[in-house]
């Protein structure tokens, strides 16, 4: 998994793209996201466009970012998922936890909207 920062206002989105599959994808990830936290960004957008396959183990790391991100009172969002893991997040029924767009500009409007 390769991870992309892009600041946009408030928002930082993270750019992902590969496979999420835990092992060293979940440290990489965890760092990012506490080093995000620490300099006072709680609001994260995951453009997931070029990510072309999580497994179980990559489903987990979402979820615990995504509680981090809420304990510190920020928010995960999920923007331009291909129709693969879509699907895979209809069938472990993340989509009720996740708020998906499938534009980033929606995603982003979504956050200046609450």
């Amino acid at each position: 998994m390769n991870i992309k920062q892009n600041p946009m206002g408030d928002v930082m989105v993270l750019n992902l793209s590969g496979k999420i599959m835990g092992g060293p994808d979940h440290e990489k990830f965890q760092t990012e996201v506490k080093s995000l936290i620490s300099d006072g960004h709680v609001d994260i957008l995951l453009n997931m466009s070029r990510v072309n396959w999580v497994n179980s183990t990559g489903l987990g790391i979402l979820v615990s970012a995504f509680h981090t991100l809420k304990k510190n009172g920020g928010q995960l969002k999920i923007c331009e998922v291909s129709d693969r893991i879509d699907n895979i997040l209809n069938v472990t029924q993340l989509k009720l936890v996740f708020e998906t767009f499938d534009s980033c500009d929606e995603a982003l409007a979504s956050f200046n909207a609450e």
